[in-house]
């Protein structure tokens, strides 16, 4: 089985990974093609359908609406909805062995790290560091310019998301040290834009 290469963007929500994503897959980097793997947005995509798309029964579009509707984490029985979600991203973008998958929302914990190595060799984890209270002015201000139409950005929703990110994705920072994987720290504050750090993160 082929195995994809990826970056790893790390970094609670509206830290600014998805205008990050979009920026690079405009731009590429380091001499290669890129392709913005947004999984949040794959999995509203999958979600929001009328009828459920080749591959996916209706239990796994209840299942997805479910963890949709009450920001969960999928947990390691349900990895296989995700897999369907990144291979048919994969198929449907003809990635081919030298591009870059940028990874934005997957994996969120340890468990989902474990499988999908199966699928991508990550060479880089981008960790996108701010405070709680950043968090809250950007997306209050939209500074990313991603948030519009977003309906998940209550500040209940919002601080169950940081509690998750702290409590299961953040230790993924200390499973890629284990691994020797590098990871680049970029300090982000309420203005900090796509193109500031690009600037940081080449």
């Amino acid at each position: 089985m082929q195995i994809y290469k990826a970056i790893l963007f790390l970094g609670p929500t509206g830290a600014g990974k998805t205008p990050l994503g979009e920026l690079l897959q405009e731009i590429g980097f380091r001499n290669k093609r890129c392709y913005h793997f947004d999984f949040g947005s794959q999995l509203r995509k999958v979600g929001s359908a009328k009828r459920a798309p080749k591959s996916f029964t209706r239990a796994d579009i209840a299942f997805i609406r479910h963890v949709l509707n009450d920001n969960l984490l999928l947990d390691d029985e349900h990895f296989y909805i995700a897999e369907k979600i990144l291979k048919s991203f994969i198929k449907d973008n003809a990635i081919k062995q030298n591009d870059l998958i940028i990874l934005n929302g997957l994996p969120r914990h340890i468990g989902q790290a474990e499988k999908i190595d199966s699928i991508l060799k990550i060479e880089l984890v981008a960790y996108l560091s701010c405070t709680a209270q950043v968090v809250y002015e950007r997306i209050r201000h939209n500074t990313g310019g991603d948030r519009t139409g977003r309906i998940d950005d209550t500040m209940a929703d919002i601080k169950n998301k940081l509690k998750i990110f702290r409590r299961k994705t953040a230790p993924l920072l200390k499973h890629y040290r284990a691994l020797r994987i590098p990871i680049k720290t970029i300090k982000v504050n309420i203005q900090t834009s796509a193109e500031d750090i690009i600037k940081l993160f080449s």
